[in-house]
Order: C-alpha cells, then sequence, then structure tokens
C-alpha cells in the first residue's frame, strides 16, 4: 500500500480515459437518469450527492469514486 501511495504521489494517475469515460448501456443510463432526476424519494438525496460530487471533486476524483462505487456493486451480492 505504501508502494502504490508513494506512485501516486510521485505520478498522480489520470482515470477519466479522455472522451471514452464508460461503457454503459443506453437503456441502464436512461434508467439511472430518471431515478436520480425524476424520482420523487430518491431525487432529493441523490441530486445532493451529486451536485456534492461534481462540485468538489476533480474530474479524476469523480473518475474514480465511479470506479470504485461499480467496484463495490460487483463485489456485493443483489438484495
Amino acid at each position: 500500500m505504501e508502494k502504490l501511495q508513494d506512485s501516486l504521489n510521485k505520478k498522480k494517475l489520470d482515470l477519466t480515459g479522455g472522451e471514452s469515460v464508460y461503457c454503459i448501456n443506453q437503456s441502464q443510463m436512461h434508467v439511472a437518469r430518471r431515478l436520480v432526476e425524476e424520482d420523487a424519494e430518491a431525487h432529493p438525496k441523490m441530486k445532493e450527492l451529486f451536485d456534492a460530487a461534481i462540485s468538489e471533486l476533480t474530474r479524476n476524483e469523480q473518475a474514480a469514486l465511479s470506479f470504485v462505487l461499480i467496484d463495490h456493486l460487483n463485489n456485493t451480492p443483489r438484495n
């Protein structure tokens, strides 16, 4: 872990991937946007988190958070 931290300190890793940041099914994206933008229960809390991430994190940090969230979803059981 210490070697990774040293490496990160010496050379900032760009996780944004340029123009191609993600590969997501368009149907999934549509449903996700509806949940974030229109769902009465989910919208307020998700909008607050989204706005905070956009305003407080760099693009690279946003990408890192996205990857970690996707990894978390891939490695935890569905409820």
